[in-house]
């Protein structure tokens, strides 16, 4: 009996825990956090965390069709049952990755992001590391135990933290007790957690022999927000027992009040040097790189996805401070209008047409001030980026969202409308899908945006 016991302990996963004060980050309590071991399906964590970026990045949409390679069908359960070759909407793969922690679905999509898992899996690394989680190593999407796939009680805490505040539009599927996964309904693998703590609404659950059983989970009480993280718990039970007293803990120990301070969200770096795969079909994916392209002479039309966003925020205010002072845009404003008129600028600037001989002439002034020439070939949609007070702050901000979203609104025309109730600033000569993926871009960096149908 003796020696079965100690068989039985020696076999036991590693124990592991962290209690964080998600306003704060603060610690409120470690036990070997930073001990490497294996984090089961909280690996999943990552890959929806890179399928939220995907979809706001516009690599995917959540309609896109995904066609469902052999490797994703093939993955052991936990499954969804998927089948190699169907269609299936990328949100669905999303629920059932959260929900039901489906490696089926996972798999699919890493691959559907990136074109193969392995590639799936460096990116999820190299996200990682630009979230701060230094101890951390993925090498599936879904979490099944293979050698060098290891994390942290303090990294999987901290990338809780992330998919709570980077993409709280999203947060909602981690509370669900079930959901439509598309070909049938999932239960959620942290249902009981959910419905016996109170205030629970999250995150993810894990469990394979070399890890036992984890547990990331987060509660809300009133003004406070605890997230606490077990690795190695000994049975779902227990583990969800201990999960409940860490989350006491925390609320304890925790400030009734403490100021909101939301981690930085990582730069977007994509995908390096992958290419899709030939198996899995994206229907609804963007069809144009979102990579810079050269015009003649080798001007850049777009920088680079992958610059570093504190250097992109330079570049922007660069260029508007370059464009508003050197630029072909009047920023006129109309009398009676409230705004400041901006000074005079020499007479070269001025916006110009020409005549048939292609002498420059100067405008008569009018209502509405084209910036580019219209190239739409019959794109009748648009979007409106905002109703200002006079044109030139209207022509700014054109500029400005110019500048930040090259990809999707290089070639519409910039476009300012005088009515009674101010000056409209429009980006035109769109496709629909051109409109709904630039608004939907924007929406997400809390840009005001909405889609102009043909009139």
């Amino acid at each position: 009996m003796l020696c079965l016991m100690l068989v039985s302990r020696a076999s036991a996963a590693p124990y592991a825990a962290m209690v964080i004060d998600a306003r704060t980050g603060e610690v409120l309590h470690a036990r070997n956090a930073d001990t490497r071991l294996h984090p089961a399906s909280l690996t999943k964590m990552m890959t929806l965390y890179i399928a939220f970026e995907a979809v706001r990045n516009g690599e995917i949409t959540l309609d896109a069709k995904v066609r469902i390679p052999k490797a994703a069908a093939a993955e052991p359960p936990s499954k969804l049952g998927l089948r190699a070759g169907q269609k299936i909407a990328f949100r669905y793969l999303i629920r059932a990755a959260a929900v039901k922690s489906a490696n089926d679905a996972a798999t699919a999509i890493g691959i559907a992001i990136s074109g193969s898992e392995a590639a799936f899996a460096r990116r999820m690394t190299r996200t990682a590391k630009a979230l701060g989680m230094t101890r951390t190593t993925f090498k599936n999407a879904h979490g099944l135990t293979e050698k060098g796939h290891m994390s942290t009680a303090r990294d999987m805490t901290a990338l809780g933290r992330h998919l709570l505040y980077d993409y709280p539009q999203y947060y909602n599927l981690f509370s669900r007790r079930s959901t439509n996964a598309g070909i049938k309904s999932v239960n959620n693998t942290n249902r009981r957690l959910l419905a016996a703590y109170q205030g629970a609404d999250g995150i993810k659950t894990g469990y394979t022999q070399a890890a036992g059983f984890n547990l990331v989970a987060s509660a809300k009480r009133g003004n406070e927000r605890v997230i606490a993280t077990v690795f190695g718990g000994k049975s779902t039970s227990s583990r969800n027992a201990r999960v409940a007293e860490l989350l006491d803990l925390g609320f304890r120990r925790a400030p009734s009040r403490a100021p909101i301070s939301k981690p930085n969200r990582p730069a977007y770096v994509g995908n390096t040097n992958a290419t899709v795969s030939k198996t899995v079909r994206v229907a609804g994916a963007p069809k144009s790189s979102l990579r810079p392209k050269l015009r003649p002479g080798g001007v850049l039309v777009a920088d680079s996805v992958a610059a570093n966003a504190a250097k992109q925020t330079d570049r922007i205010q660069a260029g508007i401070d370059a464009a508003m002072a050197n630029s072909d845009i009047v920023a006129q404003t109309e009398a009676g209008s409230g705004g400041t008129r901006p000074a005079m600028r020499p007479e070269n600037l001025a916006l110009l047409s020409t005549t048939g001989q292609g002498k420059a002439v100067m405008p008569e002034p009018e209502q509405e001030v084209v910036t580019r020439l219209s190239t739409s070939g019959g794109h009748l949609w648009g979007i409106n980026v905002g109703r200002y007070t006079n044109r030139y702050q209207a022509e700014k901000v054109l500029l400005r969202t110019a500048l930040a979203e090259m990809s999707t609104l290089d070639g519409s025309l910039r476009k300012v409308s005088q009515s009674n109730r101010g000056f409209e600033a429009t980006f035109q000569g769109m496709t629909r899908d051109q409109a709904d993926l630039a608004c939907r871009r924007l929406k997400a960096r809390n840009v005001t945006c909405f889609m102009i149908g043909p009139s």
